[in-house]
């Protein structure tokens, strides 16, 4: 198993804005070979930013990084550049490999 996750600081009073957004992406992720689970995770807030994190898992790393190179992926990330406002810099990329 792998898990993908992108870290976001999103600006204060923006979070239901983010959430929308997500809610709202065709991911196609379910078409994908080897993808097995996504999760939008929100975490803390303070005075500069909110915490999230999209978290995605897969069958191997391998599987992830194929879809990384999809027409999917592309598709579902054709919008990335819309509402720059409520993003505080880029998404941080975090892999793991599960080894228990």
């Amino acid at each position: 198993m792998y898990i993908a996750m992108n870290r976001f600081r999103i600006a204060p009073g923006r979070e239901e804005d983010f959430i929308t957004v997500w809610k709202n992406r065709n991911t196609l992720l379910e078409q994908v070979p080897g993808f097995v689970e996504f999760h939008l995770l929100q975490g803390e807030t303070d005075d500069s930013a909110t915490l999230f994190a999209s978290h995605s898992i897969w069958e191997s790393a391998e599987a992830f990084a194929e879809w990384t190179r999809s027409e999917a992926f592309r598709q579902a990330h054709a919008n990335a550049g819309d509402n720059r406002d409520m993003y505080l810099g880029p998404p941080k990329f975090e892999g793991f490999n599960v080894v228990l």
